[in-house]
């Protein structure tokens, strides 16, 4: 069976993370073994929340997995609290990566044109470490300009972003796309969550061709998503589908999870209701 290292934190409230990673790589025929960053009681949208940070323990953990001389086909990285716990993962590539191994990167920085309040520039310059030795990201729109120019030239190009709309909007993203890709020389870039008009849209730049794939617009935002599509997309790839098969099983997977949590009235810091679609993906 293949296995996919997936190093993120566990979160108790709020699907996020491992809680919603291992459900979906599992259910797609791929062994997720977790490494947590830290363990929660739930995930940090909520007013309140604890945290016990994982990131002396991580090194032990890596130290046992040694032994057994573990060898992921996969490896799948998220939310990091900070420098020190990307400096854990860079070491855990160097250790554990093999010519074949499958690295995604979701890079965790924040959304909707504001940086989160882990965000640093050491962190940043971390995650560009991570990226480049990825061959596939996964970073929404706030996440890819951050990645290129920083937090204040971030904010500034986001502003102007929202003064676009239809397909003059859709055409800028685009070209952010292909620069990503090819600013870190990745074999695929995945923009996810890009609003525009009563649709959102995923933009694929993959071995310097791009395309989108669209859904239409149902409630807000909520928790987890982004680490649900990633989980899609890192299966997937490991067990051989195109980039094209898995962004389109991610995005009706996400769909219809979206729409049963409208449905039920779900607040958006309690996360998707994706149990019941998990069947969607075998």
């Amino acid at each position: 069976m293949k296995k996919i290292a997936v190093i993120q934190d566990l979160s108790g409230l709020g699907k996020c993370s491992l809680t919603a990673a291992i459900p979906v790589i599992s259910v797609m025929g791929v062994q997720a073994v977790p490494l947590p960053t830290a363990v929660l009681s739930n995930q940090t949208g909520y007013p309140s929340y604890y945290c016990d940070d994982y990131t002396e323990h991580m090194e032990q953990i890596m130290e046992e997995w040694e032994k057994r001389s573990f060898s992921p086909d996969g490896i799948y990285t998220g939310f990091l609290a900070d420098e020190e716990q990307a400096d854990k993962i860079l070491d855990f590539l160097r250790r554990f990566r093999q010519e074949k191994t499958m690295v995604l990167v979701d890079p965790v920085m924040g959304d909707n044109g504001s940086a989160y309040g882990i965000y640093t520039e050491g962190l940043r310059e971390k995650m560009i470490q991570l990226v480049r030795s990825a061959q596939v990201i996964t970073p929404n729109l706030t996440e890819a300009l951050l990645l290129l120019y920083g937090k204040e030239e971030m904010e500034k190009r986001y502003a102007g972003l929202l003064e676009l709309a239809g397909e003059k909007r859709l055409e800028q993203i685009g070209k952010i796309g292909k620069h990503l890709a090819n600013e870190y020389g990745l074999q695929a870039a995945v923009l996810t969550g890009v609003e525009n008009d009563a649709c959102v849209g995923n933009l694929v730049v993959e071995n310097h061709n791009s395309f989108w794939r669209f859904a239409k617009k149902i409630g807000g935002s909520y928790s987890g998503t982004g680490d649900l599509f990633a989980s899609v997309l890192s299966a997937g790839l490991v067990k051989g589908m195109s980039m094209t098969t898995c962004v389109e099983m991610a995005v009706k997977f996400l769909s219809k999870a979206i729409e049963e949590t409208v449905k039920e009235g779900t607040d958006r810091n309690d996360g998707v209701c994706f149990e019941k679609y998990l069947g969607e993906l075998l």
